[in-house]
């Protein structure tokens, strides 16, 4: 989460000052980063601001220099297709510079991003789920539960904030965590990649299928 590194950071450099995927049904700690009072707040805005300003200056170079992994396109349009799905983002990237990505790669039509989670929300991502399905229930006026909430993992501490935000969890062994670990830390599928792009909406449609019916 881009909002904890700048915590810590501010938090190292402060000389001890205290500085401040869903789906519609028929019917990691909840707290903030140490140091999130109101004057790191207001830093965190204006850090943030910056941030996404020199991003937007270099959006040319997602395309020039980024990619998406292998079957992600695919899965994302195929589970939009599903009955009563919501996509939504919950990442550690501030929330222009997400939409960026998205949109360099044209996936933002596929999701929501007005109820997401991101990093420049000074609150660690089981409680950004939580305000997440808060937000999509509000909007959508439908119940988000846990059996209705596909959180899309790929360590294990996404595994870890799926069970604390309310949500099954599908893992993918697309970062840091092998299968074995995703597998361990709880996970209700994993997947070693995205590329069977059948069995990846077969078990998103599995694993919300109770509040489907």
């Amino acid at each position: 989460m881009e909002s904890e590194i700048f915590f810590d950071a501010l938090a190292l450099n402060s000389s001890g000052d205290s500085l401040g995927a869903e789906r519609r049904s028929g019917g990691s700690g909840g707290s903030p980063p140490r140091g999130s009072t109101a004057g790191g707040e207001e830093l965190l805005g204006r850090f943030s601001f910056e941030l996404a300003t020199a991003f937007a200056a270099r959006q040319d170079q997602l395309t020039e220099q980024g990619r998406l992994l292998p079957g992600a396109a695919e899965a994302v349009a195929e589970v939009s297709c599903l009955h009563g799905v919501v996509q939504s983002v919950l990442t550690g990237t501030i929330k222009p510079n997400a939409v960026l990505k998205l949109r360099a790669f044209g996936l933002d039509r596929f999701f929501d991003t007005e109820v997401g989670g991101y990093g420049s929300q000074a609150y660690p991502k089981g409680a950004q789920l939580l305000m997440t399905r808060t937000r999509a229930a509000e909007k959508y006026g439908a119940t988000f539960g846990e059996d209705a909430t596909v959180y899309i993992a790929d360590s294990t501490r996404d595994v870890e904030a799926a069970r604390t935000g309310g949500a099954r969890c599908l893992a993918v062994a697309s970062g840091r965590s092998p299968v074995s670990e995703l597998r361990a830390a709880g996970a209700d599928a994993v997947f070693g990649d995205l590329t069977d792009t059948a069995a990846v909406v077969a078990a998103v449609d599995r694993l919300t299928l109770a509040a489907a019916g």
